[in-house]
């Protein structure tokens, strides 16, 4: 991963908003594959899917110690994410099975 070198605070604002914007359209991105995949499980625990959200959690703190960023903060922010895309997740389940 290659970061620019700023010259100005304004500049480095400037990446900032870009990355943050990035973040969101990727979050927004997850949630609608999240929306998706309630539509192949059978049950609410099976949407809960606690053995796959510890994989995930302990693929991304290990991807932030590669990459030099603190694995607890990146734990946190994937608890949060994860925790209300399982509410999305369950809403979905549940539309999904009224005909």
């Amino acid at each position: 991963m290659k970061i620019k070198t700023c010259n100005s605070l304004e500049e480095v604002r400037t990446e900032i908003d870009v990355l943050d914007n990035n973040i969101v359209n990727l979050i927004s991105q997850r949630s609608h594959y999240i929306r998706q995949a309630a539509a192949f499980k059978d049950s609410v625990d099976e949407v809960k899917a606690d053995e796959r959200i510890e994989f995930i959690k302990q693929r991304v703190r290990h991807k932030a110690i590669e990459l030099d960023v603190s694995p607890n903060m990146i734990s946190e922010l994937f608890t949060i994410m994860i925790d209300e895309m399982v509410e999305t997740e369950i809403a979905e389940f549940r539309n999904k099975k009224v005909f």
